[in-house]
């Protein structure tokens, strides 16, 4: 037996004692391991229990990226229409440009058309005026001048003077 004490390297009972107890240790550690890893059920827990830890955060990292994409979509959005609302804006400025030009035009137009007839038909008025004074007698001409200068009230006295007329011939007196 001491050749046995010998090999096994404990130099007395103590000694012994003690690498029994260190064996007996290790050997109680590799059996809970082996129970450990022949325990399927909580195995399986575990897994599970660190599945869901890791899919937790994996849930609230996704809703940060998505907030903060909704987000940069939003702002991208409100510039987009920005810009078109600027562009729209200065498109109705130039339209409205536009459009004053040419009323300005149309307006000026108009006008020198306007001086144009009335030039003409001003000196159409004097050509007739002189042409009436030079037919008529000189007794008459001062009412053909005043006729020429205020047609309405001759015109009342022409269109009263017709309707006699008219009523004389049409109710000859019996």
């Amino acid at each position: 037996m001491t050749d046995m004490a010998g090999a096994s390297g404990a130099k007395g009972p103590d000694e012994l004692r003690r690498q029994i107890e260190q064996t007996r240790s290790q050997l109680g550690e590799t059996v809970e391991e082996l129970a450990g890893k022949m325990d399927v059920k909580g195995r399986a827990r575990a897994r599970a229990a660190d599945l869901r830890d890791k899919a937790g955060a994996m849930t609230v990292q996704l809703r940060s990226s998505a907030a903060q994409a909704g987000h940069m979509a939003q702002e991208r959005a409100t510039k987009a229409g920005h810009r078109v609302h600027d562009g729209a804006t200065k498109a109705g400025h130039r339209f409205q440009d536009g459009a004053t030009k040419a009323g300005h035009k149309a307006h000026d137009r108009a006008l020198q058309a306007g001086h144009s007839g009335q030039d003409a038909a001003t000196g159409t008025g004097h050509e007739l005026e002189h042409k009436a004074e030079r037919s008529v007698p000189r007794p008459a001409r001062s009412v053909v001048r005043a006729a020429v200068r205020h047609p309405r009230p001759v015109l009342v006295v022409g269109a009263a003077f017709a309707v006699a007329v008219v009523v004389a011939w049409r109710y000859p007196k019996k």
